[in-house]
């Protein structure tokens, strides 16, 4: 190690240590194993939870529409060793679900698809009530639709119909599933059934409940519901909590907060005697696709059938932190290789600090980018967004170096093409906050993809090419406010990603000055 006057040793081995440790620290914090009472076990098995038989490479929409058996069966022999019972959502493809379901010992509460085309209700129809008559061992109960009304496919007066129409040709118990408050918006629907099936999501209230308020927030419905419609049995239809995800205002997903919820729940459910259905038994990755990234991640087991330990055992938010860890440190090492002998004490300190958050961003980027991106364009986007900061990274550990021979010349070319990379850092943060702004419901923050480069072009401002970067810097600072105000100041994710956005218009606008005084120079 050179020891020159020029090169500041002990400074830059302090922050080399400061960063390696920051960096351990922060993938061990997300995933170090958190100890919960257990909720399951061999010899206590829970009531009930929402199946779909879908891989993680399938969908509902694949044409052709075909299901595998066997992954059927797999699937119906792990959840015979955790529930006593299964609810399905349609009969298309599943005719053999009961036959398999008696095979595990399993019960089975069927649904029919209802919606808004009367063939293709019809055939749902026709074969639940086939399959409730040919297997009373079996079925338990029949459930004539699902968030139909809330998805405004029928209406009230044809859905009471509908289940009129199976309470009179089956023998078992006939019921209708949907959120709540579409209960008590149509009061026409209780008299029609034989017990009621509501579902309870605190996540996706229209005044979402964070995780200390959700168990609260489900025991305050229950109880309510339980008063107005003293008649009738009710069943906690679907109750659970997201792994992964954006956060909405308090709500934060983690599969710490899901097993939380879902080892609360079952406590206070089963000490109440209350009825309860669990969503949902497997992550179904094809969910993103209409509900962003939260969608897919409801699972007691994730989409390759691996224990997330939501019911037993230590759970962790981040099981391939080690992974993650490895990755940040390889960058970490190789920026540090990069940049060679620093220029001084200044920026002895500053280097491997730099290093350190272009590590840790990058991580935590392609964490994002595993759980988010779902079509060709976001794994694109997200490719090219990553090598933006790899570009940046490089820049900006350079701008610090001793630089001589081959590091010239890679400085040379990468600082005469910076001022593309800062429109390019503002272009992406200026998409990204309108998307934030207009349309944030199912999109996940992307601060990690964006600090970096606001903190580089923030400390050395460089000369942009084009005076529209001023339009982007106004677009993104504009957003602040309004998504602050969408999201609420309780969002952490929120607040970082307000802050990074801060600190982008603020790099923007010095790199602007630079521009302005190189011309009239």
């Amino acid at each position: 190690m050179p020891t020159t006057a020029r090169f500041p040793l002990l400074p830059y081995l302090f922050a080399c240590l400061l960063g390696l440790f920051a960096l351990g620290g922060l993938w061990y914090g997300l995933g170090k194993p958190v100890v919960l009472p257990d909720a399951a076990s061999a010899t206590h098995k829970l009531q009930c939870a929402s199946y779909t038989p879908f891989d993680k490479d399938q969908s509902p929409f694949d044409q052709p529409f075909t299901l595998r058996p066997a992954r059927i069966d797999a699937d119906l022999a792990l959840l015979s060793k955790r529930f006593e019972c299964i609810r399905t959502y349609s009969m298309t493809g599943l005719e053999s679900i009961p036959e398999v379901a008696r095979k595990y010992g399993l019960k089975v509460m069927l649904g029919a698809w209802v919606n808004g085309n009367p063939v293709d209700t019809e055939k749902e129809i026709k074969a639940l009530i086939a399959s409730a008559n040919a297997n009373p061992d079996v079925v338990t109960a029949v459930i004539v639709g699902n968030e139909t009304l809330l998805r405004k496919e029928v209406t009230g007066a044809r859905l009471a119909e509908l289940i009129g129409q199976v309470k009179s040709q089956t023998s078992v118990p006939v019921t209708y599933a949907d959120v709540w408050e579409f209960w008590l918006q149509h009061p026409e629907i209780a008299p029609a059934v034989d017990f009621l099936t509501i579902h309870l999501l605190p996540y996706w209230e229209d005044e979402p409940k964070g995780i200390a308020d959700a168990l609260a927030h489900v025991g305050e419905i229950r109880h309510e519901f339980g008063k107005k419609f003293a008649g009738k049995e009710i069943l906690i239809g679907e109750t659970g909590w997201p792994s992964e995800g954006r956060q909405r205002e308090t709500a934060v997903p983690s599969r710490v907060n899901e097993a939380l919820f879902i080892r609360g729940f079952v406590a206070m459910a089963e000490q109440q005697g209350w009825k309860y259905n669990l969503i949902e038994a497997f992550d179904q990755p094809w969910k993103r696709a209409s509900e962003g990234a939260v969608g897919g991640y409801w699972g007691l087991y994730d989409a390759d059938r691996q224990d997330k330990g939501v019911l037993e055992g230590p759970v962790t938010n981040l099981p391939f932190w080690p992974q993650w860890l490895a990755v940040s440190l390889a960058v970490f090492a190789a920026a540090l290789l990069l940049a060679g002998r620093v220029r001084g004490t200044r920026a002895g300190l500053l280097l491997p600090l730099l290093a350190a958050l272009g590590a840790a961003s990058l991580g935590l980027w392609g964490e994002l980018v595993r759980v988010n991106s779902r079509f060709v364009g976001e794994w694109l986007w997200a490719v090219l967004l990553a090598g933006l900061n790899l570009l940046v990274l490089a820049h900006g550990v350079l701008a610090m170096a001793q630089r001589s021979g081959w590091r010239e010349r890679l400085f040379a070319w990468l600082e005469a093409r910076a001022g593309w990379w800062v429109a390019a850092a503002g272009f992406a943060a200026a998409v990204s906050m309108l998307a934030m702004v207009f349309d944030p419901r199912y999109r996940s923050f992307p601060s990690a993809a964006l600090v970096l480069p606001a903190v580089v072009y923030l400390l050395r401002p460089v000369r942009v090419p084009r005076a529209e970067v001023a339009l982007l810097a106004f677009i993104v600072g504009a957003g602040v406010a309004p998504q602050l105000y969408r999201e609420g100041l309780s969002s952490q994710q929120a607040l970082v990603w307000a802050g990074v956005s801060v600190m982008m218009v603020a790099a923007l606008w010095r790199c602007l000055r630079i521009r302005q005084e190189h011309r009239q120079n």
